[in-house]
């Protein structure tokens, strides 16, 4: 494909990592600082695939000059694909424990919102 790949052994050198392979060097230090950053550090093994496929989707078209062209097309993959259950999306799906509790009908406020109104309640208050 054009392409020759060249190895590069860096303990034989007298460069650091750095300075030898500086792309690798900046895919690294963007990595590290978009999982510490956007996810927080907290990304659990399970998940880890999906983490580091978005931050290759992130980086591959962080310079697209065509991103209306790209969101068009994620839209129409999107809607070609058959859709997902929430099981099937989740690492380790767990029912929940209780079902949720239906809204009361009857809304009571707490008596502390319970103010006496005034012509001028500004001048009332912490009287």
């Amino acid at each position: 494909h054009g392409f020759t790949h060249q190895r590069t052994i860096i303990s034989h050198g007298d460069d650091p990592a750095h300075v030898s392979m500086p792309g690798v060097h900046r895919v690294a230090a963007l990595l590290k600082r978009w999982l510490l950053g956007t996810q927080q550090g907290a990304v659990e093994s399970d998940h880890l695939q999906g983490s580091l496929d978005e931050f290759t989707f992130r980086f591959n078209w962080r310079h697209s000059a065509s991103r209306g062209r790209l969101f068009r097309r994620l839209l129409e993959q999107a809607v070609q694909t058959r859709a997902l259950t929430y099981r099937a999306r989740v690492a380790k799906p767990a029912p929940k424990s209780l079902p949720p509790r239906p809204l009361s009908v009857h809304r009571v406020h707490p008596t502390a919102l319970a103010v006496t109104s005034s012509a001028r309640p500004w001048r009332d208050y912490n009287r």
